[in-house]
């Protein structure tokens, strides 16, 4: 029990020293919000990975989820952490994070199944940066999508950077915890690949930050 708490501490305080680095890195080098923002997000939620062979109950995310959180409320009102919150868009995706990690903890804790989480996680941390980082700096022949002549925010770079890195993360994991690569490997990462792109193509205002983990960890629930 000491020791879970001893480890909750040290999470809190490494992300804070990670947030203390990007925002230095924002003020010094002067990069876009976004790609602090990114990077930020890579990094905090790789971080999480591990955690389901850290805490054995969901109670302990949910009060790192709600600390977390809170962190990010008051320094959006006292205008502090801009390479998180100088963004020119409206975003809840920095508020959906933390529950967006707490739901997936939970329902993987719940079914005592870990790699329900992880993959979620690894598709989070890094597919939707990826695709963020890729669709906003690269203009030439990438548009936006465009569907039933509705244009969304998402381009076709983006959303086909994502969509192949979901599936390569998913294959490896996937070859890992089954211990077999065969045609129900291929598939069900070709699956998750596909439902998260389009999870994360419709998702608006951030909202990415949720339904991209819980749409992986449906799909494995069903055809795992």
């Amino acid at each position: 029990m000491e020791n879970l708490i001893v480890l909750s501490f040290v999470y809190l305080i490494g992300i804070g020293l990670l947030l203390i680095f990007n925002e230095l890195v924002y003020r010094r080098l002067n990069p876009t919000g976004e790609i602090t923002r990114k990077f930020a997000h890579f990094s905090s939620v790789l971080a999480t990975v591990p955690f389901p062979y850290i805490f054995p109950s969901h109670w302990y995310i949910l009060v790192l989820a709600l600390l977390f959180a809170a962190a990010l409320f008051i320094t959006r009102k006292g205008k502090q952490l801009k390479s998180i919150h100088g963004v020119e868009r409206k975003s809840i995706g920095s508020y959906l994070l933390p529950l967006s990690i707490y739901i997936t903890f939970m329902i993987a804790n719940i079914t005592d199944n870990k790699f329900i989480y992880i993959l979620p996680m690894l598709i989070l941390a890094i597919s939707d940066p990826m695709a963020a980082i890729l669709g906003i700096n690269i203009k030439t022949y990438n548009g936006r999508i465009k569907i039933f002549g509705k244009k969304l925010d998402k381009t076709w770079l983006g959303s086909g950077s994502f969509l192949v890195s979901s599936f390569v993360i998913s294959i490896i994991a996937l070859y890992f915890h089954r211990g077999v690569f065969d045609l129900e490997t291929f598939w069900l990462a070709m699956l998750i690949a596909f439902v998260t792109m389009f999870a994360e193509m419709i998702s608006w205002r951030g909202s990415d930050n949720l339904s991209i983990p819980l749409s992986a960890l449906l799909v494995l629930l069903f055809f795992l």
